[in-house]
């Protein structure tokens, strides 16, 4: 949350404010009754748009196994969780339908399409629960290629969203990790968003894509207040840059910024991090996990976005 006092909180301390007792003349008397009942409509509106304007978000760490039938059971089954803790919007684990890694894209890749079958399961986990989902990543094949694909659905169960991978991760860290995507999957050419109502704009991003902060100010310029990064850094890059990157992310746009890893499985060929989290535009971290498998429901304020843009206003400031 905004480390400044929200609107809320101001009018808050207006209405328990006692009268002054200072004041005799039935003038002053009336003049403060009015103040009172005008600070109290005040406060009516604005905690009427502050909770229009909120969102409950669930981010969910899930143990990825060999199984495509058993990994789409266990993300029905923390959709359907998360609904009943509240959550308006769940986010996903990249690559949370399959092993991650280049030998498993080809062998799990399929046609996200209708009739497929992590992209039916998808669908009917948003239409049966009436959530916004963030599908994660799994490995889309489409004609000679394969992407690392984030399906985004209505709470209608309507796809508003796909986002293709454009970062593929390149890396080479001499004695710790080598690993090239490039060398199985392509990679995608454009940025992603959805709304949710009049008040939420989503950019969306997998993992590396969370390292070029053109993509992250690009969605900023574009209106969104909330940017989504399923994703599974490794244990080299992972105790690093991986809160650290999803922090500056917020603080340079100045907005929330969500994150879904797999759940650290020390057997797996590549182990991810987890510590799945959310961070406010302010760049606190207000929900967090740790390695293992879990969910953490966080509300976002939309109040918490026109604080600090307030309070501190790069976005006019720019020079260059």
């Amino acid at each position: 949350r905004s480390l400044l006092p929200t609107t809320t909180h101001y009018y808050s301390l207006l209405l328990t404010a006692t009268p002054t007792s200072h004041f005799t003349s039935s003038r002053a008397q009336l003049s403060d009754g009015v103040r009172w009942r005008a600070a109290r409509q005040r406060q009516a509106v604005v905690e009427e748009r502050e909770e229009m304007a909120a969102l409950r978000l669930a981010v969910c760490q899930l143990a990825v196994s060999a199984s495509v039938q058993r990994n789409l059971a266990a993300m029905s089954s923390a959709v359907a969780k998360a609904k009943k803790e509240g959550a308006e919007m769940v986010v996903l684990p990249e690559c949370f339908n399959c092993p991650y890694g280049n030998k498993y894209f080809p062998q799990y890749a399929e046609v996200l399409e209708e009739g497929g079958r992590t992209f039916d399961a998808l669908r009917a986990a948003a239409k049966e629960n009436g959530v916004f989902l963030v599908g994660g990543s799994a490995p889309e094949k489409s004609g000679e290629d394969i992407y690392n694909t984030c399906l985004v659905f209505s709470p209608e169960g309507e796809e508003v969203g796909r986002h293709r991978k454009i970062h593929l991760f390149d890396i080479d860290v001499p004695g710790k990790i080598t690993f090239k995507e490039s060398e199985t999957l392509s990679a995608g050419k454009s940025p992603t968003m959805f709304s949710i109502g009049n008040e939420w704009k989503v950019g969306v991003g997998i993992c590396y894509d969370i390292r070029f902060p053109e993509l992250a100010k690009l969605y900023a310029d574009q209106g969104c207040n909330l940017l989504v990064y399923p994703g599974a850094f490794n244990m080299t890059t992972g105790p690093l840059h991986w809160e650290l990157l999803q922090r500056g992310r917020a603080v340079d746009n100045q907005l929330f910024v969500a994150t879904a890893s797999p759940a650290r499985d020390e057997s797996a060929d590549y182990i991810a991090f987890g510590h799945s989290m959310v961070v406010d535009p302010w760049g606190a971290v207000i929900g967090k996990l740790e390695s293992e498998e879990g969910m953490k429901v966080v509300d976002l304020h939309l109040a918490a976005v026109e604080d600090v843009r307030q309070s501190i206003p790069v976005r006019q400031q720019r020079r260059l």
